[in-house]
């Protein structure tokens, strides 16, 4: 059921964040805009992420988890620009699907992003540290540039991953303040109980 339906206070809180928000949807466009250009920055970064010198020639293309950063940058990219567009127009999160259409892809962007952030930081780690116990030495003493270029992709990365923190806070308290938890329907017939959402 919508709160706002009720007059429950959080349905008074949402009015307020729907109805005197030109500046909070600004503000929550921005937000969304934001990660476009980093995930891109992070995204032609590590695309241009090679060196080649008396050692051989490493690229991005040669570890898997840099490859999934790339996607999962694009991918955020596309997101963030899709939902920055839809948060821009009057009304847009006054329904319940739409809700929970951000709520959901806020927060699967944001672990998405957090595993590219993690598994890149955790090859960096290695290539610049090496580990002993494999008698594996460190790369970036001789891949320097390579390194470098990657750990600022990372960085990067993970100012979105800030980013979308944040969002998912901001459609999180959106959803849970407008609507209702599920209503619980007793079936008579057979005991069991049902879940039931309001429209």
């Amino acid at each position: 059921m919508d709160k706002t339906s009720n007059g429950g206070s959080g349905g008074a809180a949402t009015e307020k964040w729907e109805d005197g928000s030109t500046g909070i949807r600004t503000a929550e466009t921005m937000l969304r805009l934001a990660p476009v250009g980093l995930c891109l920055a992070a995204l032609v970064i590590m695309l241009k992420d090679s060196q080649d010198n008396e050692f051989g020639s490493i690229s991005y293309s040669n570890l898997s988890a840099f490859r999934y950063l790339v996607h999962a940058n694009g991918i955020c990219a596309g997101y963030s620009l899709i939902s920055a567009a839809i948060a821009a127009m009057p009304g847009s999160s006054s329904t319940m699907p739409r809700v929970w259409t951000f709520f959901c892809l806020d927060q699967i962007l944001t672990y998405v992003v957090l595993a590219a952030g993690a598994v890149s930081t955790e090859v960096l780690y290695l290539a610049y540290k090496g580990d002993d116990a494999i008698t594996w030495s460190d790369a970036c003493s001789s891949f320097g540039s390579f390194c470098h270029r990657a750990t600022a992709s990372v960085i990067i990365t993970f100012v979105v991953v800030c980013l979308y923190v944040v969002l998912s806070i901001i459609s999180s308290y959106k959803l849970f303040t407008r609507f209702d938890p599920p209503a619980i329907a007793a079936d008579s017939n057979k005991n069991v109980e049902v879940a039931v959402f309001g429209s």
